[in-house]
């Protein structure tokens, strides 16, 4: 990898060293998958969803397989914020990467109050708002098709922290755009996009649904033409930080996220399948990078040609 590379990216006041960072809820708390790959390459990692309770979640099953991704309704089960700050923040105080803690809540003053006690652990540098989880029967979901609520989460979070607030977006709306552009006038610093798409699988013996809860988010190679589309949509109409997101499998697919306007990407399904592909993508970045005379990663972002 060429050292001459300037591989880091600004998302806000939040400077990763590079544009890489493993998705909420495909790594855990970090420390589940820190025995196979080196985590101190990677931009930033993203903690699996907190609420300030702890979630069972659904009951099983609770994953399937599809033909290019997976089908997840974990229901956002966390150990609650009391016990993360416990049991989790000092592994990941140790990390030499930047830590964006995942907050998910059933109500609006939640998420702020989640926000509110985090904000006082030094090793989180940002949150991300779960607005957009398609598997649980409460909160994400309605919070994230309402774009009077999207607004409200996104003030009510600014106001109880000063560190970089990322809205996570979800895709099963008609125009995100517009909900990007509340997060901007709300004060949010960034926007996340996408989250999974709305699916369900069947058994063609026994007629039932594969998952309990009968729908769940759809990740993986599978919704990255719809990923780009959005990150796209948001790009040409909103300045925003944005963080893209959705079927990224290998060192293209970041490149192709950010040309379209991302300025990082998240790994989530490829994580199931390559633990180490993080790090394999931020050599394959530094690559191409030099193989295209390119200078700086940032410079990719936004430029397509239409």
């Amino acid at each position: 990898m060429t050292n001459n590379i300037d591989l880091s990216v600004n998302i806000g006041s939040l400077k990763l060293k590079n544009p890489v960072i493993l998705a909420s809820g495909t790594v855990g708390y970090g420390n589940e998958i820190s025995n196979l790959t080196d985590l101190s390459k990677l931009g930033a990692i993203v903690t699996k969803s907190l609420s300030l309770k702890p979630r069972k979640g659904n009951p099983p099953q609770r994953i399937v397989e599809t033909a290019a991704g997976m089908l997840n309704a974990i229901g956002l089960a966390n150990i609650g914020v009391e016990e993360f700050i416990k049991e989790k923040i000092p592994f990941l105080s140790q990390l030499n990467t930047s830590i964006i803690c995942n907050i998910a809540a059933s109500s609006i003053d939640e998420y702020a109050e989640c926000v509110r006690i985090l904000t006082k652990e030094d090793t989180i540098k940002a949150f991300e708002i779960n607005i957009s989880c398609p598997n649980v029967k409460e909160g994400g979901l309605i919070f994230g098709h309402d774009i009077k609520a999207v607004a409200k989460v996104t003030e009510k979070v600014r106001a109880a922290t000063d560190k970089p607030v990322i809205i996570k977006l979800s895709p099963n709306v008609p125009d995100i755009a517009s909900y990007a552009r509340v997060v901007k006038e709300e004060g949010g610093d960034a926007v996340s996009a996408i989250n999974t798409l709305v699916g369900t699988s069947f058994n063609i013996y026994t007629r039932k649904p594969k998952l309990f809860n009968i729908t769940g988010g759809l990740s993986g190679p599978a919704i990255k033409p719809v990923a780009l589309a959005k990150v796209l949509e948001i790009k040409r109409n909103v300045d925003i930080p944005i963080i893209g997101l959705g079927g990224i499998m290998c060192w293209q697919d970041a490149v192709e996220f950010m040309i379209v306007g991302a300025s990082a990407v998240q790994l989530g399904t490829v994580n199931f399948i390559n633990p180490n592909a993080g790090v394999e993508i931020v050599n394959g970045l530094s690559d191409y990078l030099t193989k295209m005379s390119i200078d700086k990663v940032s410079s990719l972002t936004g430029t397509f040609v239409i």
